[in-house]
């Protein structure tokens, strides 16, 4: 069986979705592998260290007509859709919430379309986790460049002149990167405070160094699936006074807070960064879902009364390596849960729940 991967498009994603450290255990089960030339150039990876494991080098359009599967990080575009033939399998992060139109074109040509980010939240799923394994770079990415563009000292520093005071971070949303922000912060000897909806993730903040910030008598607001819901009314303004006082005395915010298929909440109005500090920095992960903030655009600085607010596009395209490191893990963990091994094909079993949540009907 062949397994084909072409490149993204690179202005707007670099990452890719087989490494050459992966193409190892593709083939130890048997698959071919079938890439692009260049294709992991951009990141160190020649293509004679692909070729030496086996890799042939084949274009587009042969790689998309003749793979099997076909591996990405993200849709492909209607040209390349129109390329695909019947019973292929796509899986990548194809993003179903605003995809819709392309990936019902894809389905109804018999192609079978897997989305990673709907994997259930099982044991079983972790090593598949590509929301996971990513957040936690971009978690830690975020606090990075925040603290790169804040132009004070983050720890303690006590010296004969006198002491500086630590920097006072505080983190929205407690998820898989708020959690890394929140540890990334701290061990770069900031005080750390972290807020969210889900009550679970008051321990996880604490056990991380942070203190965790909640409104009194507030409500648990998790799915099943283990995702913050949408708030209350009530809950947000009691949310909103209490992030108004707070963000007063913080000199650094890492906003992580996402509504699966929605737009992001609006968490930090205008008033709020009006009454910061001049010099606080806002760096908003939530940026091209709309930004957690009055003022988020991404992939600009915009300054308010001296504070600036940053968010990029695709932040994990600072740490291509290691983010595709990760994905290729991912993507491997899930196509060998796909394979049978002893009938050497796909095996498309709906009464496993990470093939069944996971494809495209």
């Amino acid at each position: 069986m062949i397994i084909g991967s072409i490149l993204e498009n690179q202005h707007a994603e670099k990452r890719i979705a087989i490494t050459p450290e992966i193409v190892k255990k593709y083939t130890s089960l048997g698959f071919e592998i079938n890439l692009v030339k260049n294709y992991g150039l951009h990141l160190g990876f020649s293509d004679k260290e692909y070729s030496d494991l086996g890799v042939k080098f084949k274009d587009e359009i042969e790689i998309l007509k003749s793979a099997n599967i076909i591996i990405q990080l993200g849709i492909l575009s209607d040209e390349k859709i129109s390329s695909i033939n019947l019973n292929q399998v796509l899986i990548g992060v194809l993003n179903p919430y605003e995809n819709k139109d392309k990936l019902k074109i894809l389905v109804e040509k018999k192609i079978n379309v897997f989305s990673l980010e709907l994997l259930p939240r099982i044991t079983r799923a972790q090593s598949m986790d590509i929301l996971s394994s990513q957040a936690n770079l971009a978690g830690y990415k975020a606090v990075i460049e925040s603290f790169a563009s804040f132009e004070k000292a983050i720890p303690m520093m006590m010296t004969a002149a006198g002491t500086i005071p630590a920097a006072k971070v505080l983190v929205v949303g407690a998820g898989v990167a708020g959690l890394q922000a929140v540890a990334t912060a701290k061990r770069m000897g900031a005080i750390v405070f972290g807020t969210d909806v889900r009550m679970a993730s008051k321990e996880q903040v604490e056990s991380l160094g942070g203190k965790f910030l909640t409104v009194e008598g507030s409500e648990n607001l998790e799915t099943e699936g283990g995702y913050a819901k949408e708030a209350s009314e009530d809950f947000k303004k009691r949310q909103e006074e209490l992030l108004s006082e707070t963000l007063k005395k913080i000199d650094i915010v890492i906003c992580t807070a996402l509504v699966p298929g929605k737009k992001a909440p609006l968490i930090i109005k205008d008033h709020m960064v009006s009454n910061m500090l001049p010099g606080s920095v806002i760096y908003d992960l939530a940026a091209v879902q709309g930004g957690n903030t009055a003022f988020t655009e991404a992939d600009k600085i915009v300054e308010k009364n001296g504070v600036k607010i940053m968010g990029e596009s695709n932040i994990l395209n600072r740490l291509p390596v290691s983010a595709s490191n990760l994905y290729a893990k991912n993507m491997f963990n899930f196509i060998e849960n796909l394979y049978d091994k002893e009938k050497k094909e796909i095996n498309i079993n709906l009464e496993d729940e990470i093939i069944s949540k996971t494809l495209i009907k």
